[in-house]
């Protein structure tokens, strides 16, 4: 699925006017694989049919509810294939949407439909779908390389790491320097606050793709400058979740610790962070670790909506955060490694 407007769309919703309306916004952006039906009761047999790489579901249809359908689409699919389901509904209460979470929806489009909203969701769970689609691939490639070339796969390992954390800050960063940097000085932190070289390493490797998550939340988000307001902010925060979620369950230890450095980077020392409010020593160290990394390096690079920071402002800054945002143990390293001029960015290239 090498460009998203060839993607195969499948909307199940028992009101022609609904399946129409949303034809017509598709057709207008560009999709030209969209099909339909207006009776649940066939899910099964369009399924293998169509083989759709996203599902657009009704919650409320006879016969059959969305949650129920949603149900047989997860049995069919299994655990290992991510196909996202959009869940079509009037009835946008936290409770309604709790439920929908926990039975497996991936986001929500709220009735009537915002044009825009709706290109905007579906492209952005497209894009993760994609993404998974290429970890799998990767990973099957590097299982059988592993068997046959051990030095091979690492080096094809590290490559797909650097290139995904790239890939994750490409829309806000096209030159995924901001993920380079961040597992530079994760891994100077790591090594200095005595972990092994193994650990360090991975930890090296892993912090790039800290922001992974960012390809789930809008463009109009993601790049808008200055302050967001409050509702944006929530949207913001779930792309630890996202993340998370992109990276859980691999086999291979090295994206499973980023997937929790994706969830856990923005927690605080004292509990007022997020997505989970951990506090202290509950959050995972080498989340720890790359907080303080990814504020350094964000502070000290001009972004759309900010100037730039000196690395001393940005310094006096963190150690005014010791014990509130960071880690006080984490933050006299970085002090340290700061002090002995180790925090100079060396040419990027070569990075393994």
């Amino acid at each position: 699925m090498e460009d998203i407007k060839l993607a195969k769309l499948l909307i199940v919703d028992d009101q022609e006017y609904n399946i129409s309306l949303l034809e017509r916004i598709l057709a207008r952006a560009g999709f030209i694989h969209v099909h339909s039906l207006t009776d649940p009761l066939q899910v099964r047999d369009r399924m293998i049919q169509v083989e759709p790489d996203i599902v657009l579901l009704d919650m409320h249809m006879p016969g059959m509810d969305g949650l129920q359908v949603l149900s047989l689409i997860r049995e069919m699919t299994g655990p290992d294939i991510y196909l996202p389901v959009l869940m079509l509904t009037a009835d946008a209460t936290p409770a309604m949407k709790q439920q929908g979470l926990q039975a497996g929806v991936n986001d929500f489009l709220t009735k009537p439909y915002d044009r825009t909203e709706v290109i905007l969701r579906i492209h952005n769970l497209l894009k993760t779908r994609q993404l998974h689609i290429q970890l799998q691939q990767h990973k099957n490639t590097l299982e059988q390389r592993v068997r046959e070339r051990t030095d091979e796969l690492q080096k094809a390992r590290n490559e797909i790491l650097q290139l995904l954390g790239r890939a994750a800050e490409y829309r806000d960063d096209m030159t995924g320097s901001h993920t380079f940097r961040v597992g530079r000085l994760a891994g100077l932190i790591a090594c200095r606050i005595g972990l092994s070289e193994e650990l360090t390493n991975s930890i090296r490797l892993a912090a790039p793709l800290h922001d992974i998550g960012k390809i789930g939340i809008p463009d109009e988000i993601l790049l808008k400058p200055g302050r967001f307001e409050p509702h944006e902010f929530e949207r913001m925060k779930e792309h630890t979740r996202i993340g998370s979620s992109i990276l859980d369950g691999s086999s291979f230890s090295i994206l499973r610790l980023a997937g929790v450095i994706a969830e856990a980077h923005h927690e605080k020392w004292d509990g007022s962070g997020y997505p989970s409010g951990l506090k202290g020593e509950a959050i995972p160290l080498e989340a720890r670790i790359v907080a303080l990394a990814d504020f350094y390096d964000a502070l000290t690079h001009e972004r759309p909506y900010k100037r730039a920071w000196t690395p001393r402002e940005t310094m006096d800054e963190i150690v005014k955060q010791s014990g509130l945002h960071f880690d006080p143990a984490i933050v006299r390293a970085f002090v340290q490694l700061y002090e002995e001029g180790k925090l100079v960015m060396p040419d990027e290239e070569g990075w393994e």
